[in-house]
């Protein structure tokens, strides 16, 4: 399956094809183990235009009333910089990263350093600091 350009590999840059990496966690047929892989999926979520998923798994005391598509941005790389805890047995993780993209002024990126909480045994995206 190839989803917008990306081949064989997932967007969030797994080796696994998106339908058996951030795929199934789109499809809520599994839950994120770690903070990581719960951001990775939320970058391949706005990468293929799954904002159900960005919302579904953003902390509800932070979270935006809806989660829009940028449909001017074509999301076209992931850099995984630092990660503190987030591992199965946490409660709290913090995951910096780089998103890559191309909108309607060229290139660009996006660098964050994200919190995610555990909430009923759950990954959720809490809050970002902007670089």
């Amino acid at each position: 399956m190839s989803i917008r350009g990306f081949g064989t590999t997932c967007p969030c840059g797994g080796v696994p094809p998106y339908a058996a990496c951030c795929g199934r966690l789109h499809r809520q047929e599994s839950r994120a183990e770690t903070a990581e892989e719960l951001m990775r999926s939320r970058y391949a979520a706005y990468a293929v235009g799954e904002t159900d998923h960005v919302f579904r798994t953003w902390h509800p005391r932070t979270r935006p009333p809806e989660v829009t598509p940028h449909a001017e941005l074509t999301w076209t790389g992931l850099e995984i910089l630092d990660t503190v805890a987030g591992g199965p047995d946490d409660e709290e993780g913090v995951v910096e990263f780089r998103a890559h993209f191309t909108g309607p002024d060229g290139p660009g990126v996006l660098h964050e350093r994200s919190r995610f909480l555990r909430r009923a045994g759950r990954w959720v995206y809490l809050d970002g600091d902007l670089s």
